[in-house]
């Protein structure tokens, strides 16, 4: 009762308005949505670590730089998850993948920090996995791969730091759940991957079969 009361105050005081054309109502409106061109097309990449890497959109339009902007950053609109993780569900029906093709899979969020979870409030991976989960009829699993050591913002980085800075930062408890299994590990971008390949690694060094990665938007795919 108390967070729909919230919510209800923060709309009335904030409405919603797209970030793109600041229509009211929603935060990505139907037409600005069109203009993000959605890829109808799977491109599969060669990834170390991964299986394969499923993503929506490149980081190429403004609007979808805005929107992760504001997902990640402050101040958070922790609401974005849903027109986000949409335009992946999007761009799975586009490439005519439904359901049947990971019905043998889990879901597995990057994980924050816990310091980092307690500043932000919100694991923005996790909240793109709750629908991307319910999308595709499948267990999101958020207790087995964990963030055990503070790292420094990668953006703030560049080159070999990257790597170093997320090098042995995460760790699986709870290995028996993934044993064998097959995992979508979600994120929400994928810059120089450093991040979602060395939580590939330590699934599958705890026993995961299968790893393949999927993010909203993609920098310079190659």
């Amino acid at each position: 009762m108390k967070d729909k009361l919230k919510r209800f105050f923060l709309d009335l005081l904030f409405p919603k308005t797209c970030f793109g054309c600041q229509k009211q109502e929603t935060y990505l409106c139907q037409d600005c949505e069109a203009i993000l061109e959605i890829s109808d097309i799977h491109k599969r990449l060669k990834i170390e670590q991964l299986s394969d890497l499923y993503f929506a959109l490149e980081h190429k339009k403004p609007l979808i730089k805005t929107l992760i902007s504001q997902f990640k950053y402050q101040p958070f609109v922790k609401e974005l998850a849903k027109p986000l993780s949409s335009l992946i569900i999007n761009h799975f029906k586009l490439i005519e993948k439904n359901r049947n093709d990971f019905k043998d899979f889990i879901i597995i969020p990057v994980p924050l920090h816990i310091k980092r979870l307690k500043w932000r409030g919100f694991n923005q991976a996790e909240e793109l996995a709750k629908h991307l989960s319910s999308f595709f009829e499948i267990p999101l699993i958020n207790n087995v791969l964990i963030k055990k050591h503070k790292t420094l913002v990668q953006t703030e980085l560049t080159g070999i730091k990257r790597e170093k800075n997320v090098l042995n930062a995460f760790q699986c408890e709870n290995k028996e759940i993934i044993k064998n299994k097959n995992i979508l590990l979600i994120d929400d971008i994928y810059i120089t991957g450093f991040t979602i390949k060395e939580c590939a690694r330590v699934l599958k060094n705890s026993g995961a079969k299968k790893v393949i990665g999927i993010v909203v938007v993609i920098t310079e795919p190659k």
